[in-house]
């Protein structure tokens, strides 16, 4: 968190996380949504291990001592705490890219992580600043954002969850320095990317030792400082609060008064919200009272000091905050589900009458098509092959049984394909297929591999064309959703084909939850 302005208001700062890699291209921001009533999450949040927090704070702790003692702006602490982040996202298949900017005369950076799942056009981006102020490690300050954020990131591919906005994290550079990462990185945005992002979340100081539990305050209630955030910021406000209700922890608002990383998101629009568990600021007899600690003495008395090392952490307020930074991802990546009559769908848990190979002309020599009870599989720490189903136990997978080696069971050879039974479309209203999907590859894979979706009658629709690279592409659930009204009245059958279409490389592939709804 940077240096107190001259306001007096104490503010609750939100996290912000560093980022590495110079990107040519600008990364993404988002527009505002309407306020609503708090979002519970349809999929629950997973418990974010506190170990595995801590875990992170330990490695920046090391960095900083090999580093001449901080990971400040500018020094190779900074730079090299961004690697570690970037090499943990890299290795379960997110799209990583790191933004260089110039400040006083030292190159700075920051890293944003995208997940390969959602509404591109939907993004819900959460963040921290990565830097430390030179005087220490910035282990409290920021490091207890950045590393609770970067566990819920590695998280969503660890859980299986499939969001239906596009998610994005990011560790802001220079934070202590006047907000300069965060700022520059919405300054660059064209306005057409600004508006993809629908929410922002700010994470900055979750760990102080002496802690409480502030929430940004998005619609004023409290009355002081700087008004409400943009409209959106109550409805991330509330979604936080139901979270610490849900654990029988009291909150109190913080103001939005500029001292952290939300600053350059509220002031083009994008509504924002975080936790907070105070800096410099003096606890109160009352705040005492109300979540223990020490009244008349600061929550963080290491604030920007030397002190404030792996040994300036509430473990209790870290894993409270991080699973309340889960929780709120997760509530607010997920959209409510479609009105609609359901005219066709399909769990895999019992046999329907899907066909392998229908036209016989399929030419992959393993890892065809099947409905089963899918085996996990994992090459080098990438995830090829999901043991875990949307819904039930069942799924469409290409080649269920892990085998002897992670490649026994991929497909090989060429193309697979299974088409549905005969599904007779009703001749009025809006048709839509929608159902859950991944392909996974390891970086021999190419672009001429492929996983694809469509819906076959006297024309053709196209659901999904998904390709592979090479890079390694973790396998992850993700939803896909498709207008098929131009089929309306007709008897059609649901065609998905997946390939290993060039040199041989390790390519799965799987669909799950496959519906058609009329609306």
């Amino acid at each position: 968190m940077r240096s107190r302005t001259s306001r007096t208001v104490w503010l609750a700062a939100l996290a912000v996380v560093a980022v590495t890699t110079v990107s040519a291209s600008p990364v993404i921001a988002l527009a505002p949504d309407s306020d609503a009533d708090p979002v519970r999450a349809a999929v629950a949040a997973p418990d974010i291990p506190l170990a595995n927090v801590t875990g992170h704070l330990t490695q920046l702790q090391t960095i900083a001592n090999a580093n001449g003692g901080n990971r400040a702006h500018g020094r190779p602490g900074y730079l090299a705490s961004v690697n570690y982040a970037k090499a943990q996202l890299d290795a379960v298949g997110y799209s990583t890219a790191v933004q260089s900017f110039t400040y006083n005369g030292a190159t700075g950076y920051n890293l944003i992580a995208d997940w390969p799942a959602g509404d591109p056009d939907t993004v819900l981006m959460t963040g921290a600043h990565l830097d430390s102020v030179t005087a220490g490690a910035g282990i409290n300050d920021n490091g207890s954002g950045s590393a609770a954020i970067l566990e819920v990131a590695l998280a969503v591919p660890r859980s299986g969850f499939t969001p239906d906005k596009r998610l994005r994290f990011a560790w802001w550079g220079a934070e202590e320095l006047g907000l300069r990462g965060s700022r520059y990185y919405v300054d660059t945005l064209p306005t057409a990317e600004r508006t993809k992002i629908k929410q922002y979340l700010n994470f900055d100081m979750v760990g102080s030792p002496n802690a409480g539990y502030f929430v940004y305050d998005g619609d004023n209630s409290d009355g002081v400082g700087a008004g409400p955030g943009p409209a959106g910021s109550a409805q991330i406000e509330q979604t936080i609060q139901a979270y610490f209700t849900s654990i029988g922890v009291p909150t109190q608002g913080t103001d939005f008064d500029g001292r952290s990383d939300y600053g350059p998101f509220i002031a083009v629009g994008i509504p924002a919200g975080g936790t907070f568990t105070g800096a410099e600021g003096i606890k109160s007899s009352a705040q005492a009272s109300l979540w223990g600690g020490t009244a008349g003495r600061a929550f963080d008395a290491c604030y920007h000091r030397s002190c404030d090392t792996i040994t300036n952490i509430n473990d209790t307020a870290l894993d409270r905050n991080a699973d309340a930074i889960a929780y709120t991802v997760w509530a607010l990546a997920q959209a409510a589900t479609p009105p609609g009559n359901t005219v066709w769908s399909d769990t895999f848990e019992s046999a329907t009458g899907w066909t392998t190979n229908p036209a016989g002309t399929d030419t992959a020599t393993t890892g065809a098509w099947e409905r089963g009870d899918p085996d996990s599989t994992s090459s080098s720490g990438v995830t090829t092959q999901l043991g875990s189903t949307v819904s039930g136990s069942f799924d469409l997978v290409t080649g269920a049984s892990a085998g002897s080696s992670v490649g026994t069971y991929d497909i090989d050879g060429g193309v697979t394909t299974v088409e549905s039974p005969a599904i007779t479309l009703p001749s009025t209203g809006t048709l839509t297929l929608s159902f859950s999907w991944y392909l996974a590859h390891l970086r021999n894979a190419s672009s001429a591999d492929y996983l694809r979706v469509r819906v076959v009658a006297s024309g053709t629709v196209t659901a999904l064309s998904a390709t592979g690279a090479a890079n390694n592409r973790a396998a992850a659930w993700q939803t896909a959703s498709a207008d098929i009204s131009a089929l309306r009245g007709q008897t059609v059958r649901i065609v998905i084909d997946a390939a290993d279409a060039s040199s041989p490389s390790l390519v799965e592939a799987a669909v799950d939850d496959v519906k058609i709804t009329q609306s």
